[in-house]
């Protein structure tokens, strides 16, 4: 009896563990995967790259001893410091996915010229100048692992380096270098083995400053003086054979409280496409989680009075005196008078092939301003305004282009016919269509790609 509780106490207990572990499952709001070409292109891109910073390299001193036999010899002392690459060829350079591993780093015949100070030390002498060392047949090889660290930053690992440069020939300047140059050749072999030592941990080392760069990076960027975006790693990177895939939280919050949404993200997946250099998916979450977040912050609840109204709308020949004149007529203002819009739920937003749709559920509140300049309500309505939103990057700059589909006007509270409510419909859709709509068009979103 008591071996059956203990059967079903473990059985609750894995019941449970599962449960826990399928809620705590987060999907990503944004994909992005990187193919095959995107590594082509950044193994011709980054040879620039990699040129300045090998020039600008610190390299470490070498030394060592050597005996001298045929010059009867015991040792001599060397030692090469002030080493700068000055020019090197890596024309056989691949970078290859490894599914499920990382990113496999190959160069052979590769070669490099070096200028050096050195110094020599001897029983019998000891002198300092200048050199030249020129290394050929160099050869690389290592395995890049992506991962993710606890704040959601990208970190990389280097694993089975293997690094060897086959010969080295030195070429000594000077008053003396042809009594230099007669010995350099038995120094050639040490330098090779020292050097050969040094350059895993050398490449190694470039790799965790690389490290300290990527866990410097703003992965929750401030969007305006509403929201901001956390575009973290949710998981480390998938790796296939074709390309590699990273899964970003993609969610915007408002700017002093970063609380999750009250909905979560689904799954989505990429199309099975590798033509491309890059490919990006942005979910219905990442859209949903933007609407909140700006209806949340009160974004969405704006006060225009009739100056600002007319400035955006001075460029319309009869978008102004259409709106304006039908507002007087009705209402037969003589006073200034204010518009406040107020978003009552977050806009809904649906993905379709192509764009998306905004659907935008309101109340609008018409104000007269009085001679002791209190703000009084004229006349209150809700409002439905559906959009269409297509999206477009030009370089840095993601650009919304707006069209208005549908606008419903109702009065709840009022008195007035139906024919007055049409003809505040058809008002306040020119308003949205001729005014707030290519003044939203006219405002590109501007978006940084982190720099390391």
């Amino acid at each position: 009896m008591r071996t059956k509780a203990v059967q079903v106490l473990w059985g609750c207990f894995l019941l449970w563990d599962l449960y826990v572990s399928s809620a705590q499952t987060v999907y990503p709001g944004i994909k992005a995967r990187v193919t095959q070409r995107a590594l082509d292109y950044g193994v011709l891109a980054g040879m620039e790259m990699t040129e300045h910073m090998v020039k600008e390299k610190n390299i470490p001193d070498l030394e060592g001893s050597e005996s001298l036999e045929f010059l009867k010899v015991d040792y001599v002392d060397y030692n090469f410091s002030n080493i700068k690459i000055n020019a090197f060829s890596f024309p056989n350079t691949s970078l290859a996915f490894v599914p499920g591993v990382g990113i496999k780093a190959l160069t052979n015949h590769g070669t490099a010229n070096i200028s050096t100070d050195w110094e020599i030390k001897s029983p019998l002498f000891e002198d300092a100048g200048g050199a030249d060392l020129f290394l050929s047949g160099v050869y690389f090889t290592g395995i890049v692992v992506l991962a993710r660290n606890d704040f959601g930053h990208p970190i990389l690992k280097l694993q089975r380096c293997y690094a060897q440069v086959s010969h080295a020939h030195v070429s000594f300047s000077g008053e003396l270098s042809v009594l230099y140059n007669s010995f350099a050749e038995p120094m050639e072999k040490p330098i090779l083995k020292n050097l050969n030592e040094m350059l895993c941990p050398i490449i190694m080392s470039e790799v965790e400053a690389l490290n300290a760069n990527l866990s410097m990076l703003e992965v929750l960027t401030k969007i305006d003086n509403y929201t901001l975006l956390d575009y973290s790693l949710i998981s480390s990177p998938e790796i296939t054979e074709n390309y590699m895939e990273l899964n970003l939280k993609g969610v915007f919050y408002p700017l002093d409280n970063l609380t999750d949404p009250p909905f979560l993200p689904v799954p989505f997946a990429l199309p099975e496409r590798h033509d491309s250099m890059l490919y990006v998916g942005i979910s219905e979450f990442f859209f949903k989680s933007a609407s909140f977040a700006y209806f949340t912050s009160g974004a969405f609840n704006v006060t225009l009075s009739l100056k600002e109204i007319s400035s955006h709308l001075v460029q319309n020949s009869q978008g102004l005196g259409n709106v304006l004149s039908r507002i007087a007529e009705i209402y037969i203002l003589s006073q200034p008078f204010m518009v406040r819009v107020m978003a009552t739920e977050p806009p809904v937003i649906s993905l379709q092939p192509g764009n998306f749709t905004l659907d935008i559920p309101a109340s609008m509140v018409l104000l007269a301003q009085t001679e002791n300049s209190t703000a009084e309500a004229i006349v209150s309505m809700d409002f439905v305004a559906s959009t269409s939103v297509g999206l477009v990057i030009l370089g840095q700059r993601l650009v919304c282009s707006l069209s208005l589909n549908r606008f419903r006007l109702s009065l709840p509270e009022s008195n007035r016919s139906n024919i007055e409510v049409l003809r505040f419909e058809n008002i306040l859709s020119s308003l949205l269509h001729f005014g707030i709509l290519p003044l939203a068009n006219g405002v590109p979103f501007d978006f940084h790609r982190p720099e390391v």
